[in-house]
This record gives structure tokens, sequence and C-alpha cells, in this order.
């Protein structure tokens, strides 16, 4: 468990931080962006969460919860000093992730048009954290290209932003109240 006394410490006053494995970086690489997108995406849920109640708070609590256990992982380098103690995104939290997009899909109709952001405030701050989460994926991706990260955070990552797009759609009346891109249609 984390511990934590002092909450500055001037560590960063000079553009660096510390990862996981205590090796110092700019503030602007791309694991720190990586992972700082993920928090990003964490603090936009806290907003939707205003909005939900139920078994889509739980959904999203234990996502909140996840995407600390993403930002730790992106956070410690793999092959590092710290490697054996690392937290990493394991499979069964993305299959988890799968049977609750399946479970809320099966009660929504199938789609015939592009959704626009809205509805109602727990799904617009829901496409808004899911917009956030494929930038945190990008920068994912990116990452993966230079340096070896757990290939289970991507997926993690990646399959996130399904869940938030269809929680999105299901808490809109389960996509009744949708509202739908209509090409062309301010001409």
């Amino acid at each position: 468990m984390v511990k934590l006394t002092r909450i500055y410490t001037r560590g960063g006053d000079r553009g660096e931080t510390s990862l996981g494995d205590g090796a110092r970086v700019p503030k602007h690489a791309l694991r720190v962006a990586a992972y700082g997108t993920v928090d990003e995406a964490n603090s936009v849920i806290g907003l939707a969460r205003l909005h939900t109640k139920d078994e889509a708070d739980a959904m999203l609590a234990r996502v909140q919860n996840d995407l600390f256990d993403l930002g730790a992982d992106l956070c410690t380098p793999s092959g590092g000093t710290r490697e054996a103690k690392a937290l990493r995104i394991v499979d069964a939290q993305i299959e988890r992730l799968e049977r609750e997009i399946d479970e809320m899909n099966e009660a929504l109709k199938p789609l015939d048009s592009f959704i626009l952001p809205g509805g109602s405030p727990a799904a617009a701050y829901l496409h808004l954290a899911r917009t956030v989460m494929r930038r945190a994926e990008r920068l994912t991706a990116e990452l993966a290209i230079l340096e070896t990260i757990n290939p289970a955070a991507l997926r993690y990552a990646n399959r996130l932003s399904d869940h938030l797009f269809v929680l999105a759609r299901y808490l809109n009346d389960k996509g009744k109240k949708d509202v739908l891109w209509v090409p062309g249609g301010n001409r």
C-alpha cells in the first residue's frame, strides 16, 4: 500500500520525475505522457460517476481502480530493477471489460449512424473519458514501439475505450437517447 505523508517533494522542480523503478526522466517523456493521460481519463470518469448509480457506478469504480493499476504498469519500465514487484495489468481485467461490454451491448440496438457525444450528463462525460482514453492508447502504442511494455496494458486501454462507448450508450436509456450524426445535415 502507498503511504503519502508529504505531497510536495520538490523533486520535479527542474522538470524531471521519477518512474516506478526510481529512474529520473523528463516530465515530457513519452512514458510519463502515457500514464499521465491515463490519470486524466480517470479524472473524467470521476466526473461521470457523479451522474451514475447502481451497477454502472460499480463498473466505473472498478475501472478507476484498474486505471491506477494501468498507470503503475506504465510507470514501471519492463525488465528494470523492480520488475519482480511491478504491478501489471492482467488478462482477467481485460476479460472482465469484455464480459461487461457483451452484457450491456445485448440490450442495445445496432447502430446505423455514428454517435455524437451527449444525450445525458453521464454519457457525455463517458464520451469525453473515451476520447481521453483513446489518446492514452495512442501514446501507449507509440511507447510500445520504442520500449518494451506489458502487452496487456495496451489491450486494456483499447478495450476500455470500447467499454466506455458502450456504457455511454447504455446510460442513454439503452441507446434511445443517443444523439446520432446526420451526415451533411447542416448544408
